[in-house]
């Protein structure tokens, strides 16, 4: 059976912690930022984690199921 290959726009997107969590970006910090309080774009700019209703998803596009 062929090596399953990994999607190259999750590859860019996700990253696994040492913990085996994946971390993702918040969205909203393209543009349109003036309107957004600082507070709200200050708390987007951490990473935060895939929600586990995603996870299977996640890993399966990263080829590591």
């Amino acid at each position: 059976m062929p090596k399953m290959k990994t999607n190259p726009s999750a590859k860019k997107r996700f990253r696994i912690t040492g913990s085996g969590k994946i971390k993702r970006k918040h969205a909203n910090m393209r543009h349109i930022l003036t309107k957004k309080a600082k507070k709200r774009k200050r708390n987007l700019r951490h990473f935060t984690t895939v929600h586990k209703a995603d996870v299977k998803n996640v890993l399966f596009m990263l080829a590591m199921n």
